[in-house]
């Protein structure tokens, strides 16, 4: 009896695809699609948007081709209390959450596995460009793909063993390029539909409005000073800031300058130089372990700081039962408390936490 799998269908290509192939090596498959927000203002939604109305359309038409069921599973709630509420919260805390790594977290895994096991499935599925491989050691783990432009082991740190036990993400054994055209030759109607970019549920990227919109607040008002506490300006809440921003400032000193440290207690905003931004340390905490059950202090990793960067060869050690101090073997820039820091040993993820302190 072919094994039951779920995949997790955003309308794009990738997602498309993950289901196209996995009926190809013989999985019961079963599409559905995660409601997780609504603007509700259809007309403003931002093309190539993973969780529109657009979104829902568009599997529903690949779902149809492949000739698969299809559903549509409401998420609103916890996506809200999980995903929308923690990230304004954390921003007014002076912290820049990283609202893709809680969404796989506790939507796209957590409660969709849930979900999914409910009604029988033995897997679930997603177009993530990644690869999941059990180690020698029986550990389960994330394995970069092979498209290292499209890499996105980064957002999946935080998953489970038992959640990568039930996973499949067969995307990740092929190019973005190799992926459009099995589209294309299979005449998904998605084939050449645009990545989703940005944060799905702040359609303007105006993440200050938004957070003061849902709370009442865009922060702690205070000061701009510079790295000697001198006062340079003022501004009118922490929440329009991040570490290492330069533009939107609302502040002109004839120079560059850059957001280096945020206290919401005091409402001061620290702008300093680029080269302000580089350290060699940071301290992370919630760690999650993946391939490994405890990071080897004699071992040179690689680690990366945020999505987009290469990685950085550095060493690891736990200072206590939930903190690791990681130390880089090359300054990193703008290493930010809220995002996230990914412990890589060879091409596999060992484990990864929130940085909390640079």
């Amino acid at each position: 009896m072919a094994k039951k799998v779920v995949v997790g269908m955003s309308g794009g290509v990738d997602s498309s695809v993950c289901a196209m192939l996995l009926k190809e090596q013989g999985y019961e498959v079963i599409g559905a699609t995660m409601q997780i927000w609504d603007s509700g203002n259809p007309g403003s939604e931002r093309e190539g948007s993973c969780c529109g109305v657009s979104a829902v359309e568009d599997a529903r038409l690949v779902a149809q081709k492949l000739d698969i069921p299809y559903y549509v599973m409401n998420f609103r709630d916890v996506f809200k209390e999980k995903v929308i509420n923690r990230f304004a919260d954390e921003y007014l805390e002076g912290i820049t959450p990283n609202p893709c790594i809680a969404c796989n977290r506790y939507i796209k895994w957590e409660a969709l596995l849930d979900r999914c096991l409910e009604i029988g499935a033995d897997f679930i599925a997603t177009g993530h460009y990644a690869r999941i491989i059990k180690l020698p050691n029986g550990r389960y783990t994330i394995r970069r793909s092979l498209s290292d432009s499209k890499d996105q082991t980064y957002v999946l740190y935080s998953l489970t063993q038992d959640q990568l036990s039930r996973t499949l993400m067969p995307v990740g054994e092929f190019d973005k390029d190799v992926i459009r055209k099995m589209a294309q030759d299979a005449g998904l109607p998605v084939a050449h539909k645009k990545d989703s970019q940005d944060i799905c549920f702040i359609e303007d990227g105006d993440y200050a409005s938004f957070i003061k919109q849902m709370k009442g607040t865009a922060g702690t008002p205070g000061n701009y000073v510079d790295r000697e506490g001198y006062v340079l300006g003022t501004h009118d809440g922490t929440a329009k800031f991040t570490v290492g921003q330069r533009k939107g400032l609302g502040i002109a000193l004839g120079h560059r300058s850059y957001v280096c440290d945020i206290n919401t207690d005091t409402g001061d905003v620290t702008l300093g130089t680029d080269g302000d931004l580089y350290k060699t340390v940071l301290y992370a905490s919630d760690i999650n372990f993946l391939g490994e059950e405890s990071f080897d202090e004699g071992y040179v990793y690689t680690a990366k700081i945020r999505y987009s960067q290469n990685v950085t060869e550095c060493t690891v050690k736990m200072t206590d039962k939930d903190t690791m101090k990681v130390e880089f073997k090359k300054p990193v820039r703008a290493a930010t408390p809220g995002q996230a820091v990914v412990i890589y040993r060879d091409d596999w993820i060992a484990g990864g936490g929130t940085i909390i302190k640079r």
